[in-house]
């Protein structure tokens, strides 16, 4: 039986090359009027997701 992808997942995150999950940096959408230039930098790019999660969100990613 075929295994189905969970969609929300698969939105949100994506698996690297070397087997690790990363997932995009919260407080980029909005509001951004006052948060300092340093902040906005520094939350840039992806972000590894934790050991603790990881797996979890491996098995919503059968195919990845």
């Amino acid at each position: 039986m075929k295994l189905k992808t969970k969609k929300a997942a698969a939105k949100r995150f994506k698996i690297t090359s070397t087997g690790k999950v990363v997932r995009n940096v919260s407080g980029r959408r909005h509001l951004l009027g006052h948060k300092s230039s340093k902040l906005k930098r520094n939350k840039r790019g992806f972000f590894a997701v934790s050991d603790s999660d990881m797996n979890k969100i491996k098995a919503c990613l059968p195919y990845a």
